[in-house]
């Protein structure tokens, strides 16, 4: 069976298939009527989702209006989205656009049944040969997650060329999350899909739908669980690594019973435990999974804060955490002592979780761009002082690094420079050099090869590319085509823990 059957056959044994009954009245409204004929054949009479994505105010919040707007007029190219313009007005579109921003009467539940429903294995846990089929260094691959059409290149990071490219769920969020062999890779899309993938085998082997709107996912380190963390509905959902069947949905409270959103979720693998940091509750969360057998995944450690983090990032040891809150506070949390030991002098909105760190006259220190403000803060990691603040040249989302380089490479993503990425030494803090990719055009999201010898940069255009520097000389290497290329993985420096990249 080939790929556009198999993902066809999911979608029909998954039940997402749906379409209006014959005769069936659409919902009050010319915008919900309008819905009804037009659209809800493909992403469902609910909204949640069919052949196309979940059309809920959570699903299309990172889409601009503009952007909206321009889907419904002229589709989407390389997918079955038609364009309307030719069918309805301007008022139409303008008024089918305002009502999908509009949450629904009754708020849309995804519970156990639901999820069990969805799951689908395409090839059983170690049916497929355990060894690459392709001749490159598995080690070495990046995965590129290509947001204009929602799929992956996997990239031969040796010789710098693309092996293969597959379709994925819409809109993956989140970096893909790999196997600590590197053999496998879990996905999640915002609409609720986590998928995983044989890396050696280019297949996937299982998937399943976890909610309607998903932050992302982590892999513990024993390589037995994967866990969801969900806006919609408010839970962590947790999966059997090998074949992502249900194990146990935890309903996200605090102690006084409000509910919360998931900002995010990581592996600390040292500890042998996963974290949840809550998007409206003061708290964040430390699972263990060391040991847990049928009834995985059965405490839960709660550790109060004094604000709510909205993303974190490990130090190197694992042993604590450093989050910010949207408006800016930080503070450090460890998490042996359970309880906040310092805040972070910090301000604008730094963007902890893509920081990285490495050591500077004796001492590690961690670094964050800011999604307010051009600058990057330097952070002493033994006394959490704020000990140099870099000026860039506007808000940036990334900074990567790696430890055969002596440079730290910023993004301006969110200013007018957005074309620039400028390189910091990492030992005078000083600002080098800098790349233009394409004048105009936004670069951001380097990554480097595993022996950090080439720099790889996302030019972020429907007509974009993978543009890959010699990481010492800043030379233009190879520009590699690809359709909005947001995000590139490689899976030594993550399956390795890399200092130079999220984790």
């Amino acid at each position: 069976m080939n790929g556009i059957l198999r993902w066809i056959a999911a979608c029909m044994l998954a039940g997402l298939c749906q379409t209006v009954a014959i005769g069936a009245q659409p919902a009050s409204g010319s915008a919900a009527a309008l819905y009804s004929q037009h659209c809800a054949a493909c992403h469902g009479p609910d909204r949640l989702g069919g052949m196309g994505p979940a059309l809920l105010p959570e699903s299309l919040e990172r889409l601009r209006s503009a952007e909206l707007a321009t889907v419904l007029r002229e589709g989407r190219a390389a997918t079955q989205m038609p364009g309307f313009a030719g069918q309805l007005g301007d008022t139409e579109l303008n008024d089918l656009a305002a009502w999908l921003r509009t949450g629904p009467a009754n708020s849309p539940q995804w519970a156990a049944a639901d999820i069990r429903a969805s799951h689908v294995v395409y090839h059983a846990a170690d049916s497929l040969p355990a060894r690459p089929t392709f001749n490159a260094d598995p080690a070495n691959l990046f995965l590129v997650v290509e947001a204009g059409s929602h799929h992956i290149s996997v990239l031969d990071g040796d010789r710098l060329e693309p092996i293969h490219r597959f379709r994925t769920r819409f809109a993956l969020h989140g970096g893909p999350k790999f196997s600590q062999d590197g053999r496998y890779v879990f996905m999640a899309s915002r609409d609720g899909w986590v998928s995983k993938y044989d890396l050696w085998n280019l297949t996937f082997t299982a998937e399943i739908r976890v909610g309607l709107n998903t932050r992302n996912v982590a892999v513990s380190d024993d390589g037995k669980w994967v866990l969801a963390g969900n806006t919609l509905p408010q839970t962590l959902v947790l999966l059997r690594a090998d074949d992502l069947s249900l194990v146990r949905i935890i309903d996200v409270r605090g102690r006084d019973g409000q509910a919360s959103r998931v900002s995010a979720v990581y592996d600390a693998a040292p500890r042998h435990s996963f974290i949840a940091a809550l998007k409206d509750i003061a708290e964040v969360w430390e699972i263990p999974y060391a040991g847990a057998g049928a009834d995985a995944v059965s405490e839960l450690k709660r550790i109060a804060l004094d604000d709510v983090l909205d993303d974190f990032y490990f130090d190197q040891s694992y042993a604590h955490i450093l989050g910010a809150s949207r408006d800016g506070g930080g503070q450090v949390v460890d998490l042996t002592q359970g309880r906040k030991v310092a805040d972070l002098a910090l301000s604008g909105m730094p963007h902890l979780g893509s920081g990285i760190t490495w050591v500077r006259d004796g001492h590690e220190v961690m670094a964050s761009p800011n999604l307010k403000q051009g600058n990057i803060s330097v952070i002493d990691m033994q006394s959490w002082r704020t000990v140099a603040t870099v000026a860039t040249n506007g808000p940036g989302f990334f900074l990567r690094s790696h430890e055969n380089t002596p440079y730290a490479w910023a993004d301006a993503m969110m200013s007018p420079k957005r074309d620039t990425l400028q390189l910091i030494d990492k030992q005078t803090l000083a600002v080098v050099g800098s790349v233009t990719p394409s004048p105009g055009h936004t670069a951001a999201h380097v990554e480097f090869t595993r022996d950090g010898r080439y720099a790889l940069v996302s030019l972020m255009e429907r007509d974009g590319a993978i543009v890959v520097y010699d990481a010492c000389t800043l030379r233009e290497v190879k520009r590699i085509p690809m359709d909005k290329p947001i995000g590139k993985y490689n899976v030594f420096n993550k399956t390795t823990r890399s200092s130079g990249t999220s984790h």
